[in-house]
């Protein structure tokens, strides 16, 4: 499929790229941890640098020589989007999503946290949230399972039929650090799987968050775009 819209110089769709990667944009729909859309995504289709989109893709390949396949649950985020978080979070009326998303976490304490940013790597377009999947299967209709962690601390387990890293995308909660004494050794090692892949590509890490990578060469490292996501 190739979409008329235009984007900004640089940028590209990512299914112009690489059609085999499936997409679940948390923030065009209600399953976030604002639990409503968010402010400038008006379609689930995915935007990226066109750089990161060709890093994604030599990603894909590999996963794929292992029988598995990326999922995108965000990349390039408009600011109007990252200010949508601001103001959510000074609302300190709104928890209606605190036990599925932040349930050890005051919501006026993620930006000091490192969970969101006021000013996000993702509105440079450079930047993935991701996760993987079989390579023959799509996603499953969302459904909240409880989950045990090493040390009896239960929290929501988002399960969409992607493989099970440990916890779920956007929990703000130590079970999302790259590495941490909550998850088990073969949620590790998933991730760990995860990180070299994506290392090798050109894209590197966050410790907070075992789903965030950013190119490391990324085209606009000092440019915060605002344009909708189309």
């Amino acid at each position: 499929m190739t979409l008329n819209t235009t984007l900004p110089e640089g940028f590209v769709y990512l299914n112009a790229i690489d059609p085999s990667i499936q997409t679940s944009l948390r923030y065009f729909g209600n399953h976030n941890f604002i639990g409503e859309p968010i402010e400038g995504y008006t379609s689930n289709h995915v935007i990226m640098t066109e750089a990161a989109a060709k890093a994604l893709s030599k990603a894909q390949s590999m996963f794929k020589t292992d029988n598995y396949s990326i999922v995108v649950y965000d990349s390039y985020r408009p600011q109007t989007a990252v200010n949508h978080f601001v103001r959510w979070s000074q609302d300190v009326h709104d928890n209606k999503m605190k036990a599925l998303y932040y349930p050890r976490v005051n919501k006026a304490d993620v930006f000091d946290l490192g969970y969101i940013s006021k000013k996000s790597g993702h509105s440079r377009g450079s930047t993935i949230d991701l996760t993987l999947i079989h390579k023959n299967s799509i996603l499953t209709e969302i459904k909240f399972q409880s989950r045990i962690l090493n040390t009896g601390v239960e929290i929501s387990f988002l399960e969409d039929g992607t493989i099970d890293m440990g916890s779920s995308f956007d929990l703000f909660d130590e079970a999302s650090h790259f590495q941490n004494d909550l998850i088990t050794s073969e949620h590790l090692s998933r991730r760990n799987y995860l990180k070299e892949v994506m290392e090798v590509c050109g894209f590197k890490a966050y410790a907070k968050e075992w789903w965030h990578f950013t190119l490391k060469d990324e085209p606009f490292p000092d440019t915060y775009f605002d344009f909708p996501v189309r």
